[in-house]
């Protein structure tokens, strides 16, 4: 079994059914502002488990420890976005940027494992 790949999985499916219900299951009952939370998180979810995806089929261990920061960045930089836009305290989006780190250090890992490979 192949750990990164069946949550990448899974945070793909998510991804994708959140999507979905923010274009039809919302529409018309966001402000403009919780609409674009919606939508960013869904991009960046979505872009981010794809990258894991992708890297979870790659024995380098940095490169693995690289989509592990993806859906954990995934997991909370959209998960407090999408909360934000239900209704949960703008104090809640101090969560974001922790997301947001994760992200930044899987790509950190990226280029690092890049850069050492010959």
């Amino acid at each position: 079994m192949n750990p990164l790949a069946l949550f990448a999985g899974l945070a793909g499916f998510v991804a994708v059914a959140l999507g979905a219900f923010g274009a039809h299951g919302l529409e018309g009952k966001l402000s403009v502002e919780a609409q674009d939370w919606w939508q960013m998180a869904t991009f960046y979810g979505l872009t981010h488990t794809v990258a894991a995806l992708a890297l979870s089929f790659n024995d380098v261990a940095p490169l693995r420890r690289a989509g592990w920061a993806f859906l954990l960045g995934a997991a909370l930089f959209s998960g407090s976005l999408y909360a934000m836009s239900l209704g949960m305290p703008r104090w809640f989006g101090m969560i974001t940027p922790l997301g947001g780190v994760s992200f930044l250090a899987g790509w950190t890992l990226v280029m690092i494992t890049a850069a050492r490979k010959r």
